[in-house]
């Protein structure tokens, strides 16, 4: 772990800096409340220097993708881990390589589960992502809101970060933690415990950056119900199988 920390200091303090967080992006993304710390800040990056629960940062940022269209949240989500996991990844026909994309992750199991059009109509349920994730070698434990306490969630979610080679994603509705306005889907990076905050890898990066958010604000995020399935929003716990 203190090896990772370095590297991430690294990363937070070369002349470049990591491309999801040096660009100056505020002015094109939309504004946030004041309980709402973007990692793009000095405050964001010096609560993620301070953090004991990162092991998941450098692995998601490494394949970090801004959702092709408005409802692929869910799908850049799940490109992100199955690259971070290295499941072997179907050929990329733009780059004749090996390396999942939003557009070749689909197959027929996945359509089977749902069609890629219903997706850009009305995007995914927590079933539905946990679903598609295994259609592939992993397991994708659902946790919905209503079934955990803040407890469980903070004590879950915290373990996962701190140990390699598993990944969080959350389902939350947006205007609960602040912002515009719906429900969303996107990694967890981290958790610092002085401050109790979790790191949401936002996939719609046109439209917000990571944000620290508080922990019991998130959890009451995912204890809101999807329309869609009539069920609570939650998170995935995911691992290769």
């Amino acid at each position: 772990m203190m090896m990772l920390r370095k590297f991430t200091m690294l990363l937070l303090t070369a002349p470049l800096g990591l491309t999801l967080i040096a660009q100056p992006l505020a002015s094109q993304t939309l504004p946030l409340p004041e309980h709402l710390i973007p990692l793009t800040s000095a405050e964001g990056q010096l609560r993620l220097r301070d953090s004991e629960a990162l092991a998941d940062f450098v692995p998601l940022t490494s394949h970090f993708v801004t959702q092709i269209n408005q409802a692929f949240c869910g799908v850049a989500s799940v490109v992100m881990v199955l690259n971070a996991l290295e499941v072997l990844p179907p050929i990329a026909p733009q780059w004749a390589q090996g390396y999942f994309t939003q557009e070749n992750v689909f197959n027929d199991q996945t359509e089977a589960i749902i069609a890629r059009d219903a997706i850009a109509r009305q995007g995914l349920t927590l079933t539905e992502l946990s679903n598609i994730l295994e259609t592939y070698p992993v397991q994708a434990a659902i946790h919905h809101g209503s079934d955990v306490s803040l407890d469980e969630f903070r004590a879950l979610i915290r373990s996962n970060l701190e140990t390699p080679g598993n990944y969080v994603l959350i389902n939350y509705l947006r205007r609960a933690i602040g912002q515009e306005s719906g429900g969303h889907i996107s990694p967890l990076a981290a958790y610092d415990a002085d401050t109790d905050q979790f790191l949401i890898l936002d996939v719609s990066r046109y439209k917000y950056p990571p944000v620290w958010v508080q922990a019991e604000t998130l959890w009451e995020s995912i204890n809101t119900v999807d329309s869609v399935s009539g069920k609570t929003r939650g998170f995935l716990l995911v691992e290769a199988r």
